[in-house]
């Protein structure tokens, strides 16, 4: 089930609940009910309580909207630092250029093509460490053999270095970003917010069932772009792997 289905679903389900509860409770209201007579506090409360949550809400999609812009980062990050590994080492002799070119390679297109899979599932691949691994030795474990390529050792740790930090903090960003709690409390006050639409005591007129449905229509659409960023790299607008293939092009050919 694609994802905008289910956000299809779950907007017309609370739209449905909210006129079904509507219906049902002017169907049980008392004849000499008068709508217009809700209590100044409820109207105050009511308010302060939309207020609060919509603050929530904020808060919320800002945090795993930044946690997935991270996420992206750190995919270009160790994109480019491979990338620059693979260019610096042209001043080393052929069949060690040509060594860590192949690893970097082989690293690259098992990020793409095996691991990114793995990530959707909220793991990393051992195969990966290990390649990396390989790119370390590579570059660690050769000995300059002369002034210009001692020049270049360095630069080229650091860029390893810089990939591995990369890779860990992509790791880190596998999986959901919010916790438990945070769930429950907006969940929580969706139902609490919606359910204070009835303490006005709304009528069966087409403009309040209209704004009533589209009111909880708008909570469902809210909770399901968090639950959609939640996931950096697993989800509908979820971080992607194109700083690899833009760098690295002939994975993709």
């Amino acid at each position: 089930m694609s994802d905008w289905l289910v956000l299809a679903l779950a907007m017309a389900a609370a739209c449905v609940v909210v006129l079904i509860v509507v219906l049902v409770r002017h169907r049980r209201a008392r004849e000499d009910e008068d709508p217009s007579e809700t209590p100044d506090v409820i109207e105050y409360m009511t308010m302060m309580i939309g207020v609060v949550y919509a603050i929530v809400l904020g808060l919320a999609i800002a945090g795993v909207w930044e946690a997935r812009g991270a996420a992206q980062d750190h995919v270009q990050a160790e994109a480019q630092a491979l990338h620059e590994i693979s260019e610096r080492v042209r001043v080393y002799p052929p069949e060690v250029r040509d060594r860590v070119r192949d690893d970097v390679n082989a690293y690259a297109g098992h990020v793409v093509t095996t691991e990114w899979k793995a990530m959707e599932k909220g793991r990393m691949t051992a195969e990966g460490g290990r390649l990396l691994d390989r790119i370390r030795q590579d570059v660690t474990d050769y000995e300059p053999k002369s002034d210009f390529e001692a020049q270049a050792y360095q630069p080229l740790v650091d860029q390893v270095t810089a990939a591995d930090a990369a890779r860990n903090a992509r790791a880190d960003a596998t999986g959901a970003t919010m916790p438990g709690v945070v769930w429950f409390g907006l969940i929580t006050g969706a139902l609490v917010t919606v359910g204070m639409v009835f303490a006005l005591q709304i009528r069966r007129t087409a403009r309040e069932l209209i704004l009533a449905g589209l009111f909880s229509a708008l909570i469902a659409f809210l909770l399901f772009l968090i639950w959609d960023f939640d996931a950096p790299y697993s989800r509908g607008i979820a971080a992607s792997a194109e700083p690899f293939t833009a760098l690295f092009p002939h994975l993709t050919g």
